[in-house]
């Protein structure tokens, strides 16, 4: 992990899920990166200047850590938004090009519908040289069905977490399939799930990890590959339908 210090090398950028609001569902390694890295970036409207995530964990930021809000509009222009997007991850570099590691602060997990999303990608394609280590939150998904006693998927049932931006449009499309698709216990149908996923086009997006924040924790980007292995019970495939491709 980096620290505070300046080093001969450029920083690491340690991206924060705060989570919903709650100071005590902030992660323990949140915790202590804050205590560590020499920045703290946090995404601001352009209309205010206050940030949620700055005060959820404002007990743990040292004195002396310099806290930068980054403006982001609240536009719907495309072309405003990537403007943005380049701007703040063009100010992010240059922190981390200095040997300083920074820590960008987003409520609830950095990503599921986030701005640090978009930082991401235009640092992987601007700034490839640079390292990344994302510290995951809860979602406020997950708040509130831990609020209400709820659970959210038995069984064989399936999730689908959809954007309110658009109302319920996207529950109108029922034959529309999904962006983004999470098959949890894949065990031993890595071969199966992979024929679905090449029958839908979304194999070449899709990436699987067994053993999930462990020591001998994997990252397989090639399924087929995969499922000639002896399976792993802890193996779960992320499958995104995205130009963009999986950030690895």
């Amino acid at each position: 992990m980096g620290d505070k210090y300046r080093s001969p090398g450029p920083g690491v950028l340690y991206g924060i899920g705060v989570g919903p609001g709650d100071p005590e569902l902030l992660p323990i390694k949140a915790v202590r990166v804050l205590g560590l890295v020499a920045h703290i970036f946090a995404a601001a409207s352009t209309e205010n200047d206050y940030s949620l995530a700055v005060e959820i964990v404002r007990p743990h930021i040292p004195p002396a850590t310099p806290v930068e809000r980054l403006d982001f509009p609240m536009s719907k222009e495309r072309s405003v938004l990537e403007c943005a997007w380049r701007r703040n991850a063009q100010r992010i570099a240059a922190v981390l090009e200095q040997g300083r590691s920074a820590a960008f602060l987003t409520l609830g997990d950095p990503l599921t519908y986030s701005t640090y999303g978009y930082i991401l990608r235009h640092l992987h394609s601007g700034w490839p040289q640079l390292a990344v280590c994302t510290v995951p939150g809860i979602s406020a998904y997950q708040a509130a069905a831990a609020a209400t006693n709820r659970p959210l998927v038995e069984g064989e049932e399936v999730l689908l977490i959809v954007s309110g931006v658009h109302g319920g449009q996207r529950l109108l499309e029922p034959n529309r399939l999904p962006e983004n698709v999470v098959f949890m216990k894949a065990y031993r149908n890595i071969g199966n799930i992979t024929a679905a996923l090449e029958s839908t086009g979304m194999a070449a997006g899709s990436i699987a990890v067994t053993n999930c924040s462990r020591e001998d924790e994997q990252i397989h980007t090639d399924l087929h590959a995969l499922g000639r292995q002896a399976p792993n019970y802890w193996t779960l495939i992320i499958a995104k339908r995205s130009s963009h491709g999986p950030h690895t």
